[in-house]
């Protein structure tokens, strides 16, 4: 049984690149989940939460209940933050990002990324605001460099996917990766349907399961859905949404099987995985 999920962030109503997403993990999937991924609870708003649900019920999706909303889980995010500090694959971080841009253009500074400021710091006032890193060559020692399945095949991860990103932050219960490894892995998730520009995630997010004994799922990176000159889809650009679609009177059962079939509306082209 394929288990798929469509997990949006509710900062903003949904728009075509979305629905590509959705009603490809809906034709995959035995049983096809929502989730809604509100961590960050300053752009998060209710109503786009509820204009997530109209538009899939516009586009003819119905999924399986019950909706994980990640606001309401941050128990099950504390527990596996407390066993990756158990095993010492973490460590406080009280760097701003004003801290890590300064580190990072000094002469002769870090590779772009973390530039490992607060890692093996001994004296810590733990009360100061901080966030949790993981310690990206703590980790891969104990768990090695892993891989992961697309379809039929097999990638391999190399070191230079790796960082010590953040696991929990300073005004959260927890960070991306972690959460979304958790949710994946508490819903039964076995295919996470997602855009290409995510693959990036992919190495880490393994990590995470492995160091975890968390499920290994199946990837599928699709294509990403753009403008017709090539620009990306984007809330933050006023993206075309999917309520503008359908105040045009555009058919949204009609459209999720075009998207299925691969025929885009015009003035938006795709770029391939």
């Amino acid at each position: 049984m394929i288990v798929s999920r469509f997990a949006p962030s509710p900062t903003g109503r949904l728009h075509l690149g979305h629905a590509y997403s959705a009603v490809l993990g809906h034709a995959r999937a035995d049983r096809f989940l929502v989730r809604i991924e509100d961590l960050d609870q300053g752009r998060s708003r209710p109503e786009f939460a509820d204009g997530i649900f109209e538009d899939l019920r516009w586009l003819g999706l119905d999924w399986d209940e019950p909706v994980l909303v990640q606001s309401e889980r941050s128990g099950a995010y504390d527990a596996a933050l407390e066993q990756l500090r158990g095993s010492g694959l973490v460590f406080p971080c009280f760097c701003t990002r004003s801290d890590i841009a300064a580190a990072l253009e000094a002469p002769h500074g870090a590779q772009p990324g973390y530039p490992g400021t607060c890692r093996g710091l001994r004296q810590l006032d733990f009360d100061k605001p901080h966030s949790w890193r993981l310690d990206a060559e703590k980790a891969i020692a104990r768990a090695g460099l892993p891989g992961w399945s697309e379809g039929e095949r097999r990638f391999q991860s190399v070191r230079a996917d790796f960082d010590d990103i953040i696991l929990a932050r300073k005004d959260a219960p927890a960070a991306y990766h972690l959460a979304c490894v958790v949710d994946d892995a508490a819903s039964g998730v076995n295919m996470v349907t997602r855009a290409a520009d995510l693959r990036p995630s992919t190495p880490v997010q393994r990590l995470l399961q492995q160091l975890l004994g968390l499920p290994e799922p199946s990837y599928l990176h699709h294509a990403i859905i753009a403008h017709a000159d090539g620009r990306r889809l984007a809330k933050r650009d006023l993206a075309p949404t999917l309520a503008a679609m359908r105040d045009t009177g555009v058919d949204g059962p009609s459209l999720a099987a075009n998207l299925i079939a691969g025929e885009l509306p015009l003035g938006f082209t795709r770029l391939d995985a």
